[in-house]
């Protein structure tokens, strides 16, 4: 059992909660700009941190006039916005609890969030969200008050709160100690009934005033530091930076439109983003894209192979060749300037987690000025367990244990986690918490190692781990991650769990499918189902697999191949709400074309067979 620990650098509180993060925010900077809104003409509109603050209070009074009392749950479906961080601070301020619900839930979800949770009051943002609650609100009685955003309920409740005392609220606030629920967030349930995790203040307080400190040349930058938030906060990602944000005093904005990301980046000009690695694939894969329908893609690919030899011989320590130099310089100019531009110009970092991010695109990134910094965590650990930082980074690493955050490996290879950041049970739930604890440490079902160093590097996830019927263990997310980086691909999964070698699902890129069939002189308006059998389609897979298959052994490369018809999706049940597969579900439902490929012929000598 190896484990390596960071002393936390910040004396706890116990009796501190998530109010006391603003309160003291407000005491520093009251005039700076904590939040930017967006305006109709493209624009944003500044909101200071006494205006937030203000409105959290009349928002807080106005939950108290409708009768909220502390400890009541509150559900909220909401895409990202200003008002998410606003209703989840309001929440506090009341005394009450927030239930986050993916604003892509299906009806019966929603119903489990928030029967499960005893919830007696849920907002929701939109007519649609509504329509999905309503569906299910005969079977849940406990629900006493439905407010939607959309509808101005919002200023309705503020309105309605004015004749509430500010001692109320200050009563409210001040209940909390540190080891009181402060979220119930329920898992995305890849693997079953979502579980509701326990989250407490000292959670999100000590963790917060840590990574603080951690990441102080992120969040603390001197010239003020800023981020777009763009992927959903109902995640405990997106919350955690969010609350981090206030504490740090750092101005965020909201995107929740991806396809209006690019335009939001250059007017926002953030100093560092949030993302998770299909983001960072995407935006590599539309610029390569893009270059080879203006007829320059070989000088892209070219100019990203210099950035990554670049930064890799930097990294090594070793003598960057005078050529190489020159190349780089060059392309500075011609690509990578460009890029940076795209992306507002001011991202000096990029905080990536939820998945691994192969290490040419983390040394892409980083030539062009960017750190990306990949981190571990889980929702059980208030999102971040490890993490890079800015001054001690190793790309292909989730970096070193957080300050207050201890990590080991047990022999088996599985990662255990305690300190600040590890939740404080299931609700309800107690047999799922005493399997899932070894004492104080949280046994999180993934498979990683560290380095001398004690940074740690992910394998994959314990149960997913395939043994082959020749014995051999291997981790698909190695095969899995290179091959979804290519701009064709949308989502592969390696399956061969009992089975003489190790085969594949593929799925096409929608988005990509037809830029790429353009620009390789296929026809562009061909269907899904045409492209699957498509020889330059096939040979591009082909090529994607044999690629990954050179990074590991015979045994443990894929030799068969499959490309499914469809898109995997949330709403197909087969992704989770962060856009993580649930493979159980696949595996089940995809099965008739699993079994097909081990039917028949066996696995080729030297390359794989498309079924």
């Amino acid at each position: 059992m190896i484990e390596f620990a960071t002393p936390a650098v910040v004396a706890p509180d116990p009796e501190a909660n998530t109010t006391d993060l603003l309160v003291d925010r407000v005491a520093a900077t009251p005039d700076s700009v904590l939040f930017s809104l967006p305006t109709a003409d493209g624009g944003w509109s500044p909101v200071t941190t006494r205006e937030f603050y203000d409105q959290v209070i009349a928002l807080a009074k106005g939950l108290v006039a409708a009768g909220i009392q502390p400890g009541d749950k509150i559900g909220l479906m909401c895409k990202t916005r200003y008002e998410w961080t606003l209703i989840d601070f309001a929440t506090w301020f009341a005394g009450a609890v927030l239930v986050p619900i993916y604003e892509t839930s299906s009806p019966a979800q929603v119903r489990w969030n928030l029967s499960d949770s005893g919830a007696i009051a849920v907002i929701v943002e939109t007519p649609d969200h509504f329509a999905r609650f309503d569906e299910v609100h005969p079977e849940l009685p406990a629900i006493r008050s439905v407010w939607q955003i959309d509808l101005g309920d919002l200023d309705k409740l503020t309105a309605a709160g004015t004749e509430v005392a500010d001692d109320e609220i200050e009563r409210r606030r001040n209940l909390a100690v540190g080891s009181d629920i402060a979220t119930l967030i329920y898992t995305s349930g890849s693997t079953g009934k979502p579980k509701g995790c326990v989250l407490t203040h000292s959670n999100f307080v000590e963790t917060s005033r840590n990574a603080a400190i951690a990441l102080k040349e992120v969040v603390l930058d001197p010239n003020g530091a800023s981020t777009l938030l763009f992927i959903t906060t109902a995640h405990i990602f997106a919350r955690f930076i969010a609350v981090l944000s206030v504490h740090a005093g750092v101005r965020v904005g909201h995107q929740p439109d991806t396809k209006q990301l690019l335009p939001s980046l250059g007017t926002f000009k953030p100093t560092f983003l949030l993302a998770v690695p299909r983001v960072f694939e995407k935006v590599y894969n539309v610029s390569e894209q893009k270059a080879e329908a203006g007829g320059k893609g070989k000088i892209f690919r070219t100019a990203a192979d210099t950035a990554a030899a670049y930064s890799m011989a930097k990294a090594a320590g070793s003598h960057v060749p005078l050529g190489l130099k020159l190349k780089f310089r060059v392309f500075d100019k011609l690509v990578y300037s460009k890029l940076r531009a795209a992306m507002g110009g001011n991202v000096k970092y990029a905080v990536s987690g939820s998945a691994p991010l192969g290490p040419r695109l983390g040394h892409f990134y980083h030539s062009l000025g960017i750190v990306i910094l990949e981190g571990y965590g889980l929702t059980e650990t208030t999102a971040p367990a490890t993490v890079n930082l800015a001054n001690k980074s190793k790309i292909g690493t989730v970096g070193p244990p957080l300050p207050g955050v201890a990590v080991r490996t047990a022999d088996d290879g599985e990662i255990e986690i305690k300190g600040v950041n590890v939740f404080k049970e299931y609700w309800k739930n107690p047999e799922a918490t005493a399997a899932t604890f070894d004492g104080d440490w949280l046994k999180t079902g993934d498979i990683g190692s560290f380095d001398s160093d004690g940074f740690l590097t992910i394998t994959g996830r314990k149960k997913e781990i395939i043994v082959t019927a020749g014995g051999k263990n291997v981790a698909p997310a190695a095969l899995e991650d290179p091959i979804r980086a290519n701009p064709l691909v949308g989502q592969v999964i390696a399956v061969g769990d009992k089975k003489p070698f190790i085969s594949a699902l593929i799925t096409l890129d929608n988005e990509m499918l037809p830029v790429w069939l353009n620009n390789n002189g296929e026809d562009a308006g061909m269907t899904v189902d045409e492209a699957i059998t498509n020889p330059a389609v096939l040979a591009e897979v082909q090529r994607a697999i044999d690629a990954a298959n050179e990074n590991v052994s015979r045994a443990e490369s894929i030799r068969k191949f499959t490309i499914l018809p469809i898109e995997l999706t949330e709403a197909s049940g087969h992704l989770t709400p962060k856009m993580s597969i649930k493979r159980n579900v696949i595996l089940e439902d995809f099965s008739p074309q699993i079994e097909a490929m081990y039917s028949g012929a066996p696995a080729t000598e030297g390359h794989s067979i498309v079924q």
